[in-house]
């Protein structure tokens, strides 16, 4: 009886594994993996933004989040018509009629600079951490068919947040420095 008990505990915790990845996986595709992969130049560049103007944006607590320039898109490949977007985090303060090309997502431009690589790269780490701390513990309880204790989880995900800013900050300056550069 209590073999049975076990076993319907691993499975259990199993599936929460599974399910927990899903979760994340999902989430990351929702949430900020498009942008992130227009930030980071996944697949050919969707068009060119002629500069209007550049402006300090701010979130919705005021909190400046970097510079957006507006423009004219023109994109390169047919079918799209030519119309006006923001071009969300840009590496540079441009001035009027500078071309950029530019990847788009979510109906914004996106280029690789360092301000983006950080906002989106913290977003990702920050939405990931708890959700594969989460699975490690399910994991644990799945391989032990009980509970395991949390108490080195709940440290090892406060660790991984802190982590995941610094990462993200680090690579920021380095995507910084690299666009200043070339």
């Amino acid at each position: 009886m209590r073999g049975g008990v076990r076993a319907l505990g691993r499975g259990v915790a199993g599936v929460g594994v599974v399910v927990t990845l899903a979760v994340a996986g999902w989430l990351m595709w929702v949430l900020p993996g498009p942008q992130m992969g227009a930030v980071l130049g996944f697949g050919p560049v969707d068009g060119v933004v002629s500069v209007s103007r550049c402006y300090e944006a701010a979130d919705a607590e005021g909190y400046a989040t970097g510079t957006d320039c507006t423009g004219w898109y023109t994109p390169r490949g047919p079918g799209e018509a030519a119309h006006e977007i923001v071009l969300d985090t840009a590496a540079d303060e441009y001035r009027r009629g500078t071309e950029v090309e530019v990847r788009t997502a979510r109906g914004r431009a996106y280029e690789l600079s360092g301000t983006a690589v950080f906002n989106f790269g913290s977003a990702t780490g920050l939405l990931l951490v708890p959700f594969l701390t989460l699975a490690a513990w399910l994991f644990a309880c799945a391989r032990g068919g009980e509970f395991a204790n949390g108490d080195g989880y709940f440290l090892l995900s406060l660790v991984g947040l802190f982590a995941a800013v610094v990462l993200a900050a680090a690579a920021g300056i380095l995507v910084g420095i690299g666009t200043a550069v070339f």
